[in-house]
């Protein structure tokens, strides 16, 4: 895991674009969720509840944070 990045939380291992699986860091992975226009799972990953998100897209990842803060 050398690559990964200090501040990474991201888990899914099985990714090819995971910062452990080449030397680019998470440069892949952001251009992949710009490109797609979706969050990386390393911010849903900050959110108390994460584990039970649906989607990676910007939608979703509003609808975590504001059902995360009526708690």
């Amino acid at each position: 895991m050398a690559n990964l990045s200090p501040f990474c939380t991201c888990k899914n291992l099985d990714c090819p674009l995971h910062p452990t699986k080449h030397e680019k860091g998470c440069a892949p992975c952001i251009s992949k969720n710009l490109r797609l226009q979706e969050m990386p799972n390393c911010f849903f990953n900050q959110v108390d509840g994460a584990e039970r998100w649906q989607g990676d897209s910007f939608q979703d990842f509003a609808e975590l944070v504001l059902d995360h803060e009526k708690k």
